[in-house]
C-alpha cells in the first residue's frame, strides 16, 4: 500500500473519529438539556403546588367559620338548648320550620314540653333541619332556622320558635324564604325585632351553623322530621301512640328519684 493510500485511510479514519466525537457532544448536550428542562419543570410543579397549598392556607385561614348561636352546645355546638341545663331529662327534637308533620307534633305537644321545661323536668336540645328545602327546593328552612338562631342570640328562641309553628305556612309555599316576612312575624315577640337581629336574619349570619346541623343530621342515622328522643331513646314515630299524657308520665318515671333542675325564667312572647 503506498504512503498515499495510508495517508487517505487514516484521514478518513480521523474525520469518523471527529465526526463521532461531534455526536456524541452534541448527544452529551442534548442529553443535559433535557435534564435541565426536567429539573426546571418539576421546580416549577412543585412552585405551583407550594403557591397552591400556601393559598389554600390563607382560604383555610381566613374562611368564616359556622357561627353557632350564642349558647348553643352540644358536638360541633349544634343544638339549642331550652331550660334548665340541670334537668334530669332530656327531650331532643330535630325539627324542619316547613316540615308539617313536625307542626303537628308542635301544636300537640307545646303546652306539656313547656310545662316541663317550666318545672325544671327536662331540657329540650333542639336540632335544626332543612329536610324540606332539599327535598322541594326552595330556602325557607334554612332562612327561618337562622332566623330561629338570630332569636337564640337574642335569648328568645323558644317565644320566636312557637311563632313560626303558629305561622308555618303550606309546605308547598316557601313562604319562609321571604325575610321580610320572618322579620314581621318576629314583631310578633317582645323586644326581638332589633337593628342587631334584623342585621342577623339578612345576612344569614347563621347559615353556615344551620348547615351544618343539617349535615348532623344526615349523619346521626335518623332520616325523618320529627325525630324525638327521650335520654336518647326514640318515642315518636308512625308505630308510636306518645300523647301529651304519656310523655309526662315517661319523663315522670325517668325522673323518679331525682331533683329537678334550676330554671329560670324564659322570655315571653
Amino acid at each position: 500500500m503506498s504512503q498515499k493510500n495510508r495517508d487517505g485511510k487514516r484521514s478518513a479514519r480521523e474525520a469518523l473519529r471527529e465526526q463521532r466525537e461531534k455526536e456524541q457532544a452534541r448527544a452529551r448536550r442534548k442529553r443535559t438539556l433535557v435534564v435541565a428542562s426536567g429539573v426546571v419543570a418539576v421546580l416549577a410543579i412543585a412552585a405551583v403546588i407550594g403557591v397552591v397549598v400556601a393559598n389554600h392556607k390563607d382560604s383555610d385561614k381566613n374562611s368564616t367559620p359556622a357561627a353557632a348561636p350564642k349558647g348553643a352546645t352540644g358536638k360541633d355546638n349544634v343544638v339549642i338548648p331550652v331550660g334548665a341545663a340541670d334537668a334530669p331529662s332530656v327531650l331532643t327534637i330535630y325539627e324542619d320550620f316547613r316540615c308539617p308533620a313536625c307542626d303537628a307534633f308542635e301544636k300537640t305537644f307545646t303546652p306539656t314540653i313547656h310545662s316541663l321545661e317550666d318545672s325544671g323536668q327536662i331540657r329540650t336540645e333542639y336540632h335544626l333541619v332543612t329536610l324540606i328545602d332539599g327535598n322541594l327546593g326552595g330556602s325557607g328552612s334554612l332562612d327561618a332556622a337562622n332566623a330561629a338562631a338570630c332569636a337564640q342570640d337574642a335569648g328568645k328562641f323558644r317565644a320566636f320558635h312557637d311563632v313560626l309553628y303558629s305561622n308555618q305556612p303550606d309546605e308547598q309555599d316557601d313562604k319562609f324564604s321571604d325575610k321580610n316576612h320572618l322579620l314581621d312575624l318576629a314583631g310578633k315577640v317582645d323586644g326581638l325585632k332589633t337593628p342587631t337581629f334584623t342585621a342577623c336574619v339578612n345576612n344569614g349570619t347563621h347559615d353556615s351553623w344551620v348547615k351544618k346541623s343539617n349535615s348532623a343530621f344526615g349523619s346521626s342515622g335518623f332520616n325523618s322530621t320529627p325525630t324525638i328522643l327521650l335520654n336518647g331513646k326514640s318515642i315518636y314515630g308512625s308505630t308510636s301512640n306518645l300523647t301529651p299524657d304519656s310523655l309526662k308520665q315517661m319523663v315522670t318515671d325517668a325522673n323518679k328519684g331525682k331533683k329537678a333542675g334550676t330554671v329560670t325564667a324564659t322570655p315571653a312572647s
